[in-house]
């Protein structure tokens, strides 16, 4: 971006330099009098937007980066603009909300007299093929799944440290071209302090070990003491689980539940599995502690998770069947250089006697893993390989159902490019076996992701 060009947009929107009667002495000495942009420059200038070089001149020609841009921004935030001029500041602040951050403006000062309602989402495409070549009979047996989300994320500010968020989806099953209404999915309220942060409500369940053991929604608390930034983060958490989370089972060939691909009036495969009854809420307790500073180096972390649910009295759990609590642990580490990582993770369930345990190994290189983001930039893109096997009694709700899926192992593979601002294409490949009896799985998943 030239520096004209800023100082135009950020003067002609924001501080009023359209005014052809403004009159001012000669800021700097490379924008005279007749300049197209001298009205909106020296204004700019007398208004302390804008600062010069110290050899008196702007140097209007040169590109300025988005550091330079955001501190012109948070500038013309401390004017308190009204009507357009502020709708267009709204605009520019969220562009350069994580230059402001840097530069110690919250947006939130921003939205004191903004609108109090910040509505983002995305509507996404997703694609899935499972495949398993069942051991009990001849043939292989096919799930083919479409689907469209339409989620809508609305953030409102409460005061100057609280916030209330929800996520609002409604899903479109293409296959059989049917859809349901909008659903509350999550809500909950977040306090944002220097040093600690705090959750009380219906939010998301996504575990240190990058979703190994949860990729999902509770309702409860959740207290975060210290930053990523800084290095170390500890969180404690507990509260309820739907029932239909937690469930002892086993699965070998040919069986997929509703946790994976199953919708309803779709082929269930029940030969040569042991279904989980998931009648029952659950109730945990976790605490996650991670170190990760953000650079190259090596980051990791451990967790431990205490589940109680009678749905886990079952033989496919343990071989008495009386147990009904779940008492696991994890750990990851890795090493970060540049866009490459190398990444590992490892989960136990010390209760369980079937697929008590889960791990992972990938090997990243890109800056987009997994999916996208309201700030997805043009250009992004990462690809990423590795094996995961996903004991059924220990991924109780894994992210790792979008490749390998519960009772599974076998090898991954992805790969995800945003051609265009806040638009993500992502594929995905699971080949691999069950881990109890034989059969072969597979998986193709695909997805389509539109941020707003």
């Amino acid at each position: 971006m030239k520096k004209t060009v800023a100082a135009a947009v950020v003067a002609a929107f924001v501080v009023g330099t359209a005014s052809t009667t403004f009159a001012a002495a000669n800021p700097f000495s490379d924008v005279p009098a007749g300049h197209w942009a001298y009205q909106s420059v020296a204004k700019l200038a007398a208004a302390g937007v804008v600062e010069g070089y110290g050899d008196g001149t702007y140097r209007g020609d040169r590109n300025i980066t988005r550091y330079e841009m955001a501190q012109m921004v948070a500038k013309a935030m401390a004017k308190n603009p009204t009507g357009a001029n502020k709708a267009e500041l709204d605009r520019l602040a969220a562009e350069f909300r994580d230059e402001l951050d840097a530069l110690g403006v919250r947006v939130a000062e921003l939205e004191k007299y903004a609108d109090k309602v910040i509505w983002q989402g995305k509507i996404e495409y997703t694609y899935k093929s499972a495949r398993s070549d069942r051991s009990d009979r001849k043939g292989t047996d096919k799930i083919n799944q479409d689907d469209w989300i339409f989620r809508f994320e609305p953030i409102m500010e409460v005061n100057d440290h609280w916030t209330l968020r929800s996520r609002i989806d409604a899903h479109v099953d293409m296959s059989r071209d049917t859809n349901n209404s909008f659903k509350l999915e999550r809500g909950w309220a977040q306090g944002d302090y220097d040093n600690f942060q705090v959750k009380v409500g219906r939010q998301p369940l996504y575990t240190n070990e990058d979703g190994l053991v949860w990729d999902t929604e509770y309702t409860g608390g959740e207290i975060t003491f210290g930053k990523l930034a800084d290095g170390l983060r500890i969180t404690a958490y507990g509260g309820r689980l739907n029932e239909g989370k937690v469930g002892g089972a086993i699965r070998n060939a040919g069986y997929w539940d509703g946790r994976q691909d199953d919708k309803k009036g779709q082929k269930h495969f029940h030969n040569g599995s042991i279904k989980p009854d998931r009648t029952d809420p659950s109730s945990f307790w976790a605490v996650n502690v991670q170190y990760d500073p953000g650079e190259k180096g090596l980051f990791g972390g451990a967790a431990y998770y205490q589940i109680k649910d009678d749905d886990l009295k079952t033989t496919a759990y343990t071989k008495h069947g009386n147990d009904n609590k779940a008492n696991m642990w994890s750990a990851n580490a890795g090493y970060r250089l540049g866009k490459a990582q190398l990444w590992g993770g490892y989960a136990k369930n010390t209760k369980a006697d079937y697929e008590d345990y889960s791990w992972q190994a990938i090997l990243k290189y890109g800056n987009l893993y997994g999916g996208g983001n309201q700030g997805t930039k043009k250009g992004q893109w990462a690809v990423w390989a590795g094996y995961k096997r996903l004991g059924s009694n220990t991924s109780f709700e894994a992210i790792n159902y979008d490749d390998a899926f519960a009772g599974t192992k076998g090898v991954i593979a992805g790969a995800s490019w945003a051609p265009m601002d806040r638009i993500v294409f992502i594929a995905k490949y699971f080949k691999g076996k069950y881990i109890t009896g034989s059969g072969d799985a597979e998986r193709l998943f695909g997805r389509v992701e539109f941020f707003y």
